[in-house]
């Protein structure tokens, strides 16, 4: 199977200046055609490191894209660890250099001689066109691999990729085919859930199985390759059973599907509403839930009751059941979700109170500590928990919980 990787030149990237999203782009973009990237390497403004990172990609991969390096001042010289790369000569283009003063023309400017350097490519090589900017993309083959230069500026890359570097690189991968499914779940670990599928996560393994977490979040990634596009997606779906049949309720959506969004298509379905009363989340819940489209079909009332006076005020927690067990404990938690509920009449409403850090923790009620309860009217499932990690962490992952919550007990 082909493969590919991506070369980012730049030093503004090894510095923390700017962040690399061309590589994020061209890897979706490449994995979509059946071209899996292998791997992907930052390099800063010097040929030697540009010629070395080409050297290893050519002996890892078929096709090599580099983004950046292609201006006209001093620090980008792309087009010369390029030339080096291929053994061969800058050649001038007079059409090149044109093009190039045409574009300031059209704007009523003098072309900077500098800019001269944009018409000089490899001996050899093809010239991409740029529509949009004034450095021309560079396209060459050797030994049945295929190396692309773009423009580092996004909109310049993007553009001359979609319409000049696609193209050739569907030609190059034909009788390949990559599918990729992605399964959502929640509610155990990572290796909890690696201990579940055991061996299917072997690998070298066709399918491929990968596993990303982010704030409480396992994405299982299935990716099959076949020589076509029909076999390789029954690959990933004859999986996806499997998977399915092994984590069960842990598995929540599909692709790109959040928690709250999962939740509000259910909550809608079943035409059911829902409040929220939040303290030390502070609002994270209802923001999660009304970042989706629709919710007011089913999101009607949002508290943020930070003191014992607005959880006493707002939602009528009684003064002594919070000196008796403190504002964050089960208790408290309850009466602060059928508090909301009254309040707003729902079918469903979440009570959420704990001690989120870096302070305010103690031997018996530590930092990270959570109380979440669900109330739905027929009974309030109140649940503790400790979540570790930095306050965005502890807020992050305490909302989801609740959504998660909220989700198994719709299915009930």
């Amino acid at each position: 199977m082909k493969k590919a990787s991506i070369i980012s030149v730049g030093n503004e990237l090894l510095n923390g200046h700017t962040v690399d999203t061309n590589s994020a782009y061209l890897s979706g973009e490449l994995f979509s055609i059946g071209i899996p990237v292998e791997g992907v390497y930052t390099v800063g403004d010097d040929i030697s490191s540009i010629l070395r990172a080409m050297n290893l990609s050519a002996g890892d991969t078929d096709v090599v894209l580099m983004t950046g390096g292609l201006g006209p001042t001093d620090d980008d010289i792309t087009r010369q660890g390029f030339a080096k790369f291929l053994g061969r000569e800058l050649q001038f283009h007079e059409e090149l250099f044109e093009k190039i003063e045409d574009f300031f023309v059209r704007r009523d400017l003098k072309m900077p001689e500098k800019n001269r350097i944009q018409a000089y490519i490899p001996a050899g090589a093809k010239a991409i066109s740029n529509d949009v900017g004034t450095a021309p993309g560079i396209m060459a083959g050797l030994k049945d691999k295929l190396f692309f230069a773009m423009p580092g500026v996004p909109s310049e890359m993007k553009k001359m990729f979609r319409e000049s570097v696609l193209p050739e690189l569907e030609r190059f991968g034909r009788g390949q085919a990559v599918a990729v499914k992605k399964l959502k779940c929640f509610g155990a670990g990572e290796s909890t859930i690696a201990e579940m599928i055991g061996d299917i996560m072997m690998r070298g393994r066709n399918p491929l199985i990968n596993c990303t977490v982010s704030y409480g979040v396992i994405t299982l990634h299935i990716i099959a390759e076949a020589e076509d596009k029909g076999k390789a997606l029954k690959m990933a779906e004859d999986d996806e059973r499997r998977l399915r049949g092994i984590l069960g309720e842990l598995i929540y959506g599909m692709g790109e599907q959040s928690l709250a969004e999962v939740v509000g298509q259910e909550l809608a379905r079943q035409h059911k509403t829902i409040a929220t009363a939040e303290s030390c989340t502070g609002g994270l819940l209802a923001k999660l839930i009304t970042d989706i489209p629709g919710s007011s079909k089913y999101f009607l009332q949002g508290l943020v009751t930070y003191s014992n006076a607005a959880k006493i005020k707002e939602l009528e927690v009684s003064a002594e059941l919070i000196e008796t067990y403190g504002a964050v404990s089960e208790e408290v938690a309850s009466a602060m979700a059928g508090g909301v509920r009254k309040t707003a009449g729902t079918d469903f409403a979440i009570g959420i109170t704990g001690i989120a850090g870096p302070d305010g923790g103690s031997e018996e009620k530590p930092v990270g500590l959570a109380y979440i309860s669900v109330d739905c009217g027929l009974g309030c499932e109140t649940r503790r928990f400790i979540f570790s990690g930095d306050r965005e962490f502890i807020r992050f992952r305490t909302a989801q919980t609740a959504l998660n919550m909220v989700r198994l007990r719709l299915k009930t």
